[in-house]
């Protein structure tokens, strides 16, 4: 059901149910102009394509130079909030255009290459199976705080070289930020004081590390700094980015994947029957569900996309979740099929802004889903009214209580 204000794309509904909602406008006016919230909708996944594949027409800059202020709105009295958060967030590696994007980038690429990131694989088996074996004994259990939580953190934890004392800390602090991505109007206090506490940890850590080297990624991120290539704040902030974007997309993934099996039980027999459609079954949950519903841009010049003049600085929100459902591009869309072939989805968006962590969010994915197929016969939701963080640009459920056998 789609509301009848169709700028209201924060609305419980559209909330609940994206696809709906954005599938209506990819119809509708696939380059659709919001006059509330003063930006450009693109749904279609060639217009979405094209937006993320060219980064000369469509800056990523959007905290730093958005025209307008604070998306959604904030209430007056957190101004001094959003401008210390715009601050920080405005050096995280997704905020940048190039050349300092690449310049980021490429200081740690070989950390998150393929190779690199399988050789972790043994280890995120291990975490896995020992949350598993926690929580395995329960007949109903809350999968996103008791597994689908703890898990990205104490993989991304390591990956950085954070000791295993401070892992609750930085989870607490890290989960403050998801409040970048949400719509509250009074969020602004709360990100800018979880930013403020996570860059007092991290810098313990990399003060730690300018006296002692060692081989984990912040170790790598100071010796950029040492090398000239990096300055001080943009290893604080990118290790803040880091830990916050490869924990909150692989919770998501894990999470909405296995409601889209809940859904879906001849496909988790399918799973359980033969292992080897992990990797195809990873990619259409994805597909189906992405953790990041859309990303912002803004238009560096006039531009015709769609049949309509997108003007400079102007805000664009390409609609990833949407263009991964479009008809036009993928058979039966909105069937949940883990044999789907081909599925170019782009829920790890595309071109030069391609997720940096992709192939351990795919990694974690594929461990986790086939260990559950391993482990579990049935799985059913203990309610039945989920609810969905009120957020613009992410796919996260506040829990997701299930009952399994």
């Amino acid at each position: 059901m789609v509301d009848t204000d169709l700028d209201d794309m924060f609305s419980p509904s559209a909330t609940a149910d994206p696809y709906s909602y954005f599938g209506y406008l990819r119809e509708l006016s696939p380059v659709y102009w919001n006059k509330r919230y003063q930006v450009w909708v693109v749904t279609g996944y060639d217009d979405v394509t094209y937006v993320l594949r060219h980064p000369e027409l469509f800056s990523s800059a959007f905290w730093k130079n958005d025209p307008i202020g604070a998306f959604p709105p904030i209430r007056p009295e957190d101004e001094d909030h959003y401008h210390f958060a715009t601050n920080v967030i405005s050096k995280f590696t997704n905020q940048l255009d190039s050349p300092d994007h690449m310049r980021i980038r490429k200081a740690i690429h070989s950390y998150f290459s393929p190779n690199a990131v399988e050789r972790w694989r043994p280890l995120v088996r291990d975490v896995i199976k020992n949350l598993l074996n926690e929580i395995r004994g329960k007949n109903n259990v809350d999968l996103m705080a008791e597994f689908a939580t703890p898990l990205p953190v104490m993989i991304i934890s390591r990956f950085l070289g954070i000791a295993e004392k401070d892992k609750d800390a930085l989870h607490w602090f890290s989960k403050q930020l998801r409040f970048i991505a949400r719509t509250d109007e009074d969020r602004m206090k709360s990100l800018a004081g979880g930013i403020k506490d996570l860059s007092r940890e991290i810098e313990k850590e990399v003060s730690y590390r300018e006296k002692k080297k060692t081989n984990d990624l912040l170790s790598m991120m100071v010796r950029a700094h040492e090398e000239g290539i990096y300055s001080r704040d943009e290893v604080v902030a990118n290790a803040m980015f880091i830990l916050f974007a490869g924990h909150e997309t692989t919770i998501n993934l894990i999470c909405n994947g296995v409601l889209a099996f809940i859904g879906s039980p001849d496909e988790w027999e399918r799973l359980k029957q033969d292992g080897n459609t992990v990797y195809s079954a990873t990619e259409e949950c994805l597909r189906y569900e992405p953790p990041v519903k859309r990303v912002q841009r803004l238009s560096t010049s006039d531009i015709l996309l769609g049949g309509k003049t997108i003007k400079k600085n102007q805000r664009v929100f390409a609609v990833i979740s949407s263009a991964n459902r479009d008809p036009e591009k993928f058979h039966r869309p909105d069937v949940f099929n883990i044999s789907r072939h081909p599925n170019p989805h782009i829920a790890f968006g595309g071109g030069v802004h391609h997720c940096l962590g992709v192939s351990l969010a795919r990694m974690e994915g594929q461990e986790c889903f086939m260990a559950l197929a391993n482990k579990v016969e049935s799985m059913d939701v203990q309610t039945g009214s989920l609810q969905y963080q009120p957020s613009f640009n992410v796919r996260s459920l506040k829990s997701l209580p299930i009952n399994w056998s």
